[in-house]
């Protein structure tokens, strides 16, 4: 009688540590996810009819207890979450509108990777686009999620990677899977067309947290139009603008503010990164040095400097401030890669003048 009391005693805390630890699988099974969407609501299940327990914003954090998937794939995908609200309010969200975290985390790492990078040049997205952690257009796991048409970004690096030679070129990185069917027309002219690019061109970007939880990540270089600012668009001879960095402080101070696009339209001088449109090169970012000064007295343009062509390699990089400043450029030797270093100084009128230190 006894064996058999200290059996049942036995199965019955078997039964328990086994409850116990099914219960803590479950809690590490829970993982925490960033809301993207600008608003979204937490609502009281899957229905149509449910209604809304709380509305969500960029950037809130909640906990994902659970998923849900229509077996016909024709609904959208839900997720189970725990808000940080004062109630912990549980409820359902369209998965679209929620990035797992450990996904923002590595976004984040990406950031802080390039933390001590210069801005090297700006841009808009021409459509609405993909923010991926690597430049694969092929890879649907990269993928943060999707930025919206027009959206201003910062743009740090970015890579030419070869297509695979299998791969139709894409003008998109938000296309549908299967192509249209097209014209005799349409061939005949796809076949007069010059030769597609070798490289896809891919930027790195650095993003504020007001348009994204996710700080930092790859875009599809044809969805993204270079803002060359205004001040300076119009000096543009025959050589693309690929990076720019103003280097004079006056008109900052004068402004009393920080707002970048108002800045930028201001007159100042600059250091402009330029590539030819004739080379192909995929190894080489720029090809010339252009310094743009600006003479405040006759509030008028000049050139400061213009060197010969080189084969130069991103990142742009300012040292100094004030009146002791310096840029350093990375060009590639014969297959040495060396850093040019570029002293800036003033003569007594404020002339800017530029000299490489040897």
């Amino acid at each position: 009688m006894r064996l058999i009391r200290l059996n049942l005693s036995v199965a019955l805390m078997l039964l328990m540590v086994g409850i116990f630890t099914g219960c803590s699988d479950i809690i590490a099974e829970e993982k925490s996810g960033v809301v993207i969407a600008r608003r979204a609501q937490i609502r009281s299940s899957t229905a149509v009819a449910a209604a809304d327990l709380l509305e969500v914003v960029r950037g809130d954090s909640v906990e994902i207890l659970d998923e849900y998937e229509s077996p016909d794939g024709e609904r959208e995908r839900w997720l189970r979450v725990r808000a940080r609200d004062k109630d912990s309010t549980e409820g359902w969200i369209e998965a679209r509108n929620v990035l797992a975290q450990e996904i923002v985390d590595r976004s984040r790492q990406l950031s802080e990777e390039n933390r001590n990078v210069l801005t090297q040049a700006t841009g808009q997205l021409r459509a609405n686009t993909n923010l991926r952690l690597t430049p694969d257009i092929s890879d649907d796991a990269g993928i943060l999620f999707k930025l919206e048409s027009g959206t201003r970004l910062d743009i740090i690096s970015w890579k030419r990677i070869p297509k695979p030679k299998a791969e139709e070129e894409k003008d998109t990185d938000d296309a549908p899977k299967s192509a249209p069917r097209r014209s005799n027309n349409a061939r005949q002219r796809q076949e007069d067309a010059p030769p597609p690019e070798e490289y896809d061109t891919w930027y790195l970007v650095r993003l504020p947290r007001t348009v994204s939880p996710a700080p930092a990540g790859w875009l599809y270089g044809k969805q993204v139009e270079l803002t060359v600012p205004s001040d300076v668009i119009f000096y543009r001879t025959g050589r693309e603008f690929v990076a720019w960095h103003r280097i004079d402080d006056w008109n900052n101070e004068a402004a009393g503010n920080d707002d970048n696009e108002d800045k930028d339209a201001r007159p100042g001088s600059w250091v402009i990164l330029e590539k030819s449109s004739t080379n192909k090169d995929s190894n080489t970012d720029f090809d010339r040095v252009y310094v743009l000064g600006y003479d405040r007295e006759r509030q008028e343009h000049y050139t400061a400097y213009r060197g010969g062509d080189i084969k130069g390699v991103l990142p742009l990089r300012v040292e100094g401030a004030g009146s002791d400043k310096a840029f350093v450029v990375t060009v590639n030797d014969n297959g040495e890669m060396k850093n040019l270093q570029y002293k800036i100084s003033r003569d007594s009128r404020g002339i800017l003048k530029v000299s490489q230190v040897k």
